[in-house]
């Protein structure tokens, strides 16, 4: 299905070479103040930089066509549509017949037929998440009534991995410095130089983002099924490229002892807080008052220029295939605002059924 969300609800449609891409954001309330200028400027951020990035060069301009009246939502659905125009779906058509390791092709065509749109990926292209950081602006224009702010940066590309805690206000400004979206000038470029050595070797490389939530109101989330944590995995895993998610402490939580891994509580400034965030601000599917905290780690880029084997559907034998055309040597930098804007559509939608949102 191409919609997510229960009182805040995000419909995609388009494909990567079609006219355009495009989504439906219902359920937003009547009176915010939201602006094209705000939702154009996080769209830029997704757009690849020069030298790391894809020479594809779409404008990427949103239209609001709907739902938003001079500069404050009316209440109703709110269509925002991004026209394709710099597409080149000449290469494309030979993976009808022998489909790209890594990529869709063959799950596709096996379960669409003839009608696969192939081009560019079509609706399993990451084209697709242009329109999701469009609607993901709105969303976080309503979460900041509220004092809900969100941030990401880029954690690791490759084997560069950043160690260092970074504080909330760094994390907000500081990456939108770097084309990597790193989060200091060192690692920004060790994280250029390890993506520029893959290209130059025909080869890709992916990596992880960190993203925080703050301001989070104590128990948002709806368990059982509809846990916090439960639909942000959910909305993270629909983004392309996406091989893993974890809160907290994650998976390195499965080495500790209890002991270890347990958050103590304290009173500070006459509130409750937690000493440690290894539960990344999810206790029992519900915020927890800490930080939102979640890590999201992406495979390389499918598409490379190296020699790869595959095989040919109509043959029935083995064969081989070389990528041609434009693509990321690495999706990661463009990917933070995805991730940032994907959190702030779940957290809006959990906040208005929650009632913390409209009360």
């Amino acid at each position: 299905m191409n919609t997510i969300g229960i009182a805040v609800r995000l419909t995609l449609f388009g494909s990567s070479h079609g006219p355009g891409v495009g989504c439906v954001l219902d359920g937003i309330p009547p009176g915010l103040k939201v602006s094209q200028e705000q939702i154009q400027s996080l769209v830029d951020l997704r757009r690849p930089s020069k030298g790391i990035g894809t020479a594809r060069a779409e404008e990427d301009v949103v239209q609001v066509q709907s739902g938003i009246v001079d500069g404050r939502t009316s209440g109703g659905p709110i269509h925002l549509f991004i026209q394709n125009k710099d597409t080149d779906s000449s290469k494309y058509e030979r993976f009808r017949t022998v489909p790209r390791p890594g990529h869709a092709d063959y799950p596709a065509l096996i379960k669409y037929g003839e009608a696969h749109d192939i081009r560019g990926g079509g609706q399993f292209s990451g084209r697709m998440t242009a329109p999701i950081v469009a609607a993901g602006a709105i969303a976080m224009a309503l979460l900041e009534t509220k004092g809900v702010q969100i941030a990401a940066y880029t954690q690791s590309i490759g084997e560069v991995l950043d160690t260092e805690e970074h504080d909330f206000q760094t994390i907000t400004t500081v990456p939108r410095r770097f084309s990597t979206r790193a989060a200091g000038p060192k690692v920004a470029a060790l994280m250029e130089k390890e993506i520029l050595k893959a290209r130059s070797e025909g080869d890709s490389v992916g990596g992880s983002v960190r993203c925080l939530a703050v301001g989070l109101p104590i128990g948002v989330g709806e368990p059982f099924f509809d846990s916090l944590d439960g639909e942000l995995a959910k909305m993270m895993f629909a983004i392309p490229a996406v091989k893993g998610v974890e809160f907290g402490a994650g998976f390195r939580a499965s080495a500790m002892r209890g002991s270890q891994n347990n958050d103590p509580f304290e009173i500070r400034d006459g509130k409750v807080v937690t000493v440690t965030n290894n539960a990344g601000g999810v206790l029992g599917g519900l915020s927890s008052g800490m930080p939102l905290d979640l890590r999201v780690a992406f495979k390389p880029t499918a598409s490379i220029s190296k020699e790869q084997r595959s095989v040919d559907l109509v043959k029935k034998e083995n064969t081989t295939l070389v990528i041609e055309g434009r693509h990321d040597p690495c999706i990661v930098p463009r990917a933070v605002v995805v991730v940032e804007a994907a959190t702030a559509l779940v957290l809006a939608d959990l906040c208005v059924r929650g009632g913390f949102i409209g009360r």
